[in-house]
């Protein structure tokens, strides 16, 4: 006889502790009405470009000072030594990515000073992580996923800042020089709530390299406590060993609860505008040209709308500036969802501005 199919009718599913459904091999249907998930099944991902696919920066960008650098989103401390580097978006990843961020060492720091250290962040609002309910009875877990890959083995530190209640927790995973998936679950803390608002609550920082002030201390893994700066990164390698190191990372994802789900892919437009949020700019293709019949001595002006809400009133820089018949533009308003510039022009006829600008808003 030829296999049969069994089938199942289910009403509902809801989870209890402890409790397990396991169904037979090939050939079984399961038909449920109303399966109540653990987890959302969207929106897990409380990253943003955590598959790396934008770059409003630039693609290859050295690193000059503390701060945003290729890569939108991530964020670069350097302090107190020698090495420098690039952060790259570079086409490799494993199967389903296109892009990873490299950070690519170009001098080494081989005498390394008690102060120095290195690391790769990003930045969170307060408000977009209630759903953790940290600092409450019923406070949750988080896990950490990411694809990582070196020119050669390495030991790195992951660590969780919450800049609201100055609390810090660890967990070292390792690179080698194939692409491996790392899973970090950190436990619940039910010490200190995140502020509900639109500013700095809590970084993810990947250490790369320190000195003794940072790795002098004890490693005590997945443990909430208050900063103690020589347990922060304690056992790491240096990526500044040699100017043949590289660190590159893709598919990051943070997400509620002690499972690494499969990492959760957004388009293209929906990343850059979750991006802009944050971080706007025009370039050489969509540049600003506006045209006036001018007057000399009097004053002219103009408003343009963001593409997004930004979250805080940007930071407004004017670039690439070239008028006709006007003075140099000044910006006169920045909000949130707009802003605005005037001129006075210095000819009479038909003159022009002509420029680039960027808005920031970043954390």
């Amino acid at each position: 006889m030829g296999d049969r199919m069994s089938t199942i009718n289910v009403n509902a599913i809801d989870k209890e502790s402890g409790s397990t459904l396991t169904l037979g091999g090939a050939g079984t249907t399961l038909n449920v009405s109303n399966m109540v998930p653990d987890v959302a099944l969207s929106n897990r991902n409380l990253i943003i470009n955590g598959a790396m696919q934008v770059a409003q920066r630039g693609i290859d960008v050295a690193w000059a000072s503390n701060g945003y650098l290729a890569l939108d989103r991530f964020t670069t401390v350097n302090n107190n030594t020698a090495g420098r580097f690039s952060m790259k978006q570079t086409a490799d990843g494993p199967s389903g990515f296109a892009n990873c961020l490299e950070i690519d060492v170009t001098t080494d720091d081989t005498s390394i000073a008690a102060n120095e250290h290195m690391l790769v962040g990003y930045k969170f609002e307060g408000q977009d992580l209630q759903q953790i309910a940290k600092g409450t009875a019923d406070a949750k877990q988080i896990t950490i996923s990411f694809y990582v890959k070196g020119n050669g083995n390495a030991t790195y530190m992951c660590e969780l800042f919450d800049r609201d209640n100055t609390r810090l927790i660890q967990q070292q995973f390792s690179v080698t020089s194939s692409w491996n998936r790392v899973e970090l679950t950190f436990a619940a803390d039910t010490t200190g709530a995140f502020d509900d608002d639109n500013l700095h609550s809590l970084d993810i920082q990947f250490w790369l390299h320190a000195g003794s002030d940072f790795t002098s201390g004890t490693y005590t893994a997945n443990t909430w406590g208050s900063q103690v700066n020589a347990n922060r990164a304690v056992g790491i390698s240096s990526i500044y060993s040699s100017t043949s190191n590289y660190f590159r990372i893709t598919g990051l994802q943070m997400e509620v609860g002690s499972v690494a789900t499969p990492f959760e892919h957004r388009s293209y437009g929906q990343e850059l505008a979750l991006c802009q949020r944050y971080f706007f700019t025009t370039d050489e293709a969509d540049n600003i040209i506006d045209g006036f019949n001018v007057t000399s001595g009097e004053s002219y002006y103009n408003t343009y709308l963001h593409p997004v809400v930004m979250r805080a009133d940007p930071t407004i820089t004017i670039f690439s500036e070239g008028n006709s018949k006007l003075g140099s533009i000044t910006v006169i308003r920045n909000y949130k969802t707009r802003w605005s510039w005037t001129a006075t022009a210095n000819d009479t006829g038909r003159g022009y501005v002509q420029f680039e600008y960027k808005a920031d808003a970043e954390l």
